[in-house]
């Protein structure tokens, strides 16, 4: 019997994620604009924006759009990094843009590999029918800049999280009749 996994299921699934994650300071739903860029917020931020669910023979296909992103901070006294080659340049500002970079991106790999081949996954429990969440797909990680009002960097990423489904008819809450004519 597949247990059938929810979209609350899944959206509690990232945010245990994203809290369990030493990296992530705050986790958070909903729309791009409904991200909190206040003072308040800590950061690193990992934001999970629903975009879309698609259907398989046995599977839904939940579809996210993850960014996750940090606050780059400006000093004075800061050094540019100098080449790693003599005879080449960078532009490198008096900023930790680089860092912040590195950062949010092997959170983003951790995050693909959680789900990839995970010792967290549902299946260790050693039952069978456990829900496991999984994916399958190779990833774009598109970098950011700037990208709001303040000085956010990061990366964002289009996830599919995969999750068994049998379609089963038998219990949908409808009254016993007839629907066809």
């Amino acid at each position: 019997m597949v247990r059938n996994k929810t979209y609350n299921n899944v959206i509690m699934t990232l945010e245990g994620l994203g809290v369990q994650h030493k990296f992530i300071k705050t986790t958070t739903v909903g729309d791009i604009f409904d991200i909190d860029l206040s003072k308040e917020t800590l950061f690193p931020l990992m934001h999970v924006n629903p975009t879309s669910v698609t259907t398989g023979a046995s599977q839904l296909n939940y579809n996210f759009q993850i960014f996750v992103c940090d606050l780059v901070s400006e000093k004075a006294d800061w050094k540019p990094v100098p080449p790693a080659t003599p005879n080449t340049s960078t532009s490198h500002n008096l900023s930790n843009e680089q860092e912040v970079l590195s950062d949010c991106l092997s959170t983003c790999v951790d995050i693909i590999s959680i789900f990839r081949n995970s010792k967290w996954q549902a299946q260790l429990s050693l039952d069978i029918n456990a829900p496991v969440y999984f994916t399958e797909s190779e990833y774009t990680l598109e970098p950011f800049t700037e990208r709001f009002d303040n000085l956010l960097t990061g990366w964002v990423f289009q996830l599919t999280v995969v999750v068994q489904n049998d379609f089963q008819s038998c219990d949908i809450p409808m009254i016993d009749v007839s629907i066809g004519k």
